[in-house]
């Protein structure tokens, strides 16, 4: 079943670019990561997958509901985290998370009970004495509490210290175990490669890849630093070149065997080829869009 689906969803501001042709599938029991670079298109999609904007022209559909027609019925499902967290600030703590659970029409007093205890809120407390971390431990209570059954979180570990951040990774799992299903747009790549099961990437506006994120691993470049080699051979798939040391840094992407039989032609005396990162695959991306 698909939880989030968009068909060629699209929003200008006036002339100016917000999302182009998005074509977007989030399946049920998915922890998909939304990548991209500020002004990309991510909030933009957020928001109308959220019903807060309507698409220029497209689709958007979330657990089944027309995001334009239906957000009210959507709102009450899912679980949302912005990236910033904006509450009203005389209100205490308590007030806050019970008006939270009033919008979602359920009684969630144990529940937030135990996540006020997991993370160490003080409910007491008026939200203009709280920081900007302690604004975002509530804001994941007020997103958590109800158990929704879609969680959209937008830049949503801004502000949370370290161990926080473990923390509510953990939950994460724990919701998605239980049969929820999460949408996360992040810069921080390391807790998308090491939490998601899913990434789109989106530029400038349009989704130019989306896959498992074992699959992107699979087919990604390789890192490769050689020594004993003063000129590479002329292979396709090299870029990146970097002399130092004595050695050759580079990155390649192709028939690896290849590039290994080309090699054996030279004097090499030593090679070590690694896996990159999530941030490597990512501007391979951006650098291939950008020749194309």
């Amino acid at each position: 079943m698909n939880i989030i689906e968009t068909k060629m969803l699209t929003k200008y501001y006036g002339k100016s670019r917000g999302i182009i042709d998005i074509n977007m599938t989030v399946k049920a029991g998915d922890f998909y990561g939304f990548v991209g670079p500020n002004g990309a298109g991510k909030s933009t999609t957020i928001r109308t997958l959220l019903g807060l904007i309507n698409p220029s022209r497209g689709e958007a559909s979330v657990l089944g509901l027309n995001c334009s027609k239906d957000r009210n019925q959507i709102l009450r499902r899912i679980g949302y985290m912005p990236s910033e967290s904006r509450f009203y600030e005389q209100l205490r703590v308590e007030e806050i998370i019970e008006l939270s659970a009033k919008l979602h029409n359920r009684d969630c007093r144990l529940e937030a009970e135990r996540l006020c205890g997991r993370f160490s809120i003080d409910k007491k407390k008026r939200i203009e004495e709280l920081s900007l971390g302690n604004r975002k431990k509530v804001s994941i209570v007020c997103a958590m509490q109800h158990k929704p059954e879609l969680l959209i979180l937008d830049e949503a570990t801004s502000g949370l210290d370290p161990l926080m951040q473990k923390e509510f990774f953990l939950l994460l799992h724990e919701l998605r175990q239980e049969g929820a299903t999460i949408l996360m747009s992040s810069h921080f790549l390391p807790e998308i490669q090491n939490n998601c099961s899913r990434v789109g990437i989106v530029k400038e506006g349009r989704l130019i890849a989306e896959n498992n994120i074992e699959i992107f691993s699979q087919n990604a470049i390789k890192n490769i630093l050689i020594n004993g080699v003063e000129k590479l051979p002329e292979i396709s798939g090299i870029s990146n070149v970097i002399a130092e040391n004595g050695g050759i840094q580079f990155v390649f992407q192709g028939n690896l065997k290849q590039l290994l039989l080309a090699l054996g032609q030279t004097d090499l005396t030593d090679i070590r080829i690694t896996e990159p990162s999530l941030e490597d695959i990512i501007l391979n991306f951006y650098e291939k869009e950008a020749r194309v």
